[in-house]
């Protein structure tokens, strides 16, 4: 019992590279008990990235005004943005960068049943390379695990946001006008691929925000398991 409960508190232990690697030499392979316990402590962690910094990006503005996360234009589209200031449409692209970012405020809501379901599926072997990864490991992980099914959950997701508030007609008229803008070149980009894959981007790095917090600042473990468990690399 005693080891077992050694075991499931092992999960990013000790800081250096040869402890981790004696401690995972020593795991017996094949084991329910040891396995169902590294899951769960790694379930803890994730978790709560998942729940306190991935929510943060469903809400209004959860995007828009984090500059971590904040989707800005693509390059072939920053002289769309920078011409039309310039002939006094600010406002106008000031609506079609927010409503870029508004579309992947509601694609994010998606993400949470995909991560729960990768999540449970952690296995042994993943357990051991997240132990003796980085402080952003199980958020790779995750990124391994997740990014093609949430882009194929995103991508309509968005391009029914970009309809419903308009964004498509927006953008369509901001590239309207500046490709009528005398000596400059026509631009043409796929906002929904470039606004999907921005946003995943942006889930990523929130839930890695988290999981280097836990691992650093002793502030950050709010549950008995992530204390009990991080106090040993301490």
């Amino acid at each position: 019992m005693l080891r077992f409960l050694f075991l499931s508190l092992i999960v990013f232990q000790l800081s250096s590279c040869a402890q981790l690697q004696q401690v995972v030499e020593q795991l017996p392979q094949g084991q329910q008990a040891p396995t169902i316990n590294i899951a769960a402590g790694l379930r803890e962690a994730l978790t709560l990235g998942i729940d306190k910094q991935v929510s943060k990006l469903t809400q209004k503005d959860g995007f828009f005004k984090n500059e971590r996360v904040k989707i800005v234009l693509p390059e072939a589209l920053t002289k769309v943005d920078k011409a039309l200031r310039t002939i006094g449409l600010s406002d106008l692209a000031d609506e079609g960068l927010k409503v870029l970012n508004r579309a992947a405020e509601d694609a994010v809501k998606e993400a949470t049943p995909v991560f729960i379901s990768a999540v449970k599926d952690i296995k042994f072997e993943d357990a051991k390379t997240i132990l003796l990864g980085n402080n952003t490991a199980a958020t790779e992980y995750l990124t391994t695990k997740t990014e093609e099914v949430l882009y194929q959950k995103f991508n309509p997701i968005i391009q029914h946001s970009f309809t419903s508030v308009g964004a498509d007609k927006i953008w369509n008229t901001l590239i309207q006008k500046y490709n009528k803008i005398p000596f400059t070149e026509s631009v043409n980009t796929d906002l929904t691929d470039y606004v999907t894959k921005e946003a995943l981007k942006g889930v990523y790095e929130m839930i890695a925000i988290e999981e280097v917090q836990i691992r650093t600042q002793l502030s950050s473990r709010t549950t008995t398991l992530l204390q009990q468990v991080f106090k040993l690399q301490d």
